[in-house]
């Protein structure tokens, strides 16, 4: 049995529902964390939905934070709990996904999933492996986990585009051309990147124009 997600959400600025752009946040965070983008996104995608969930577990010694799944350098799990735990949020994420394009009238096509950090390994798994791509699933600061797996368990392709910071001092930057990289030899065709200079574990100004750009384009706006 999946657990219920707890979310907020930003409605189009227009009134109108023609797309969604589903935050992902990061470890010890929540969805709050993220939909303050909607601020700045939501004026040059007017028709899209923002909406953002709380991962399903509270974060140990972090008050009001949430993990997607047990992270064993920092909480000292085992690689069996958070393998499991992973598995078990995924199925979360995916029964929410899928609530969320039926109440809303949407296609996945029309939906992108903007993941940080923990938030991007979650997508960069959830997404390949759903029958029906989405119309792009941007990974900020994150990496691609189980990457050896993807080849065999690749079910569908969306763009994809990674960003990262040079100076992360949380998740190396090295991660990005290594999930391009895993992408790409699972036969993605759309795998875009972009470097943030100067910047740590965070979304830059740059980054975010970029990201802007990528949902303009593969949702057709």
């Amino acid at each position: 049995m999946t657990r219920v997600l707890n979310a907020e959400q930003r409605a189009p600025v227009s009134g109108s529902t023609r797309s969604a752009v589903v935050f992902i946040h990061g470890y010890g965070a929540n969805g709050a964390d993220l939909l303050s983008l909607a601020d700045p996104l939501g004026e040059h995608l007017p028709d899209t939905l923002f909406v953002a969930p709380d991962a399903p577990e509270t974060c140990e010694g972090i008050p009001m934070g949430y993990q997607w799944f047990p992270i064993p350098w920092i909480d000292g799990s085992s690689q069996e709990v958070s393998r499991l735990g992973m598995q078990a949020a995924v199925a979360d994420l995916n029964a929410f996904l899928d609530a969320l394009m039926v109440d809303n009238d949407l296609l996945p096509e029309q939906v992108v999933l903007f993941g940080f950090s923990q938030g991007t390994m979650m997508s960069l798994h959830l997404g390949p492996r759903r029958e029906d791509p989405f119309a792009g699933v941007i990974g900020f600061s994150g990496a691609l986990v189980e990457s050896e797996l993807l080849v065999d368990e690749v079910v569908s392709r969306p763009p994809v585009l990674l960003v990262h910071g040079d100076q992360d001092e949380v998740v190396p930057a090295q991660s990005m051309p290594e999930a391009a990289e895993a992408l790409q030899s699972a036969g993605f065709k759309d795998v875009f990147a972009h470097i943030q200079k100067g910047t740590g574990h965070g979304i830059a100004p740059d980054g975010l124009s970029v990201a802007l750009a990528f949902m303009r384009d593969k949702l057709g706006l």
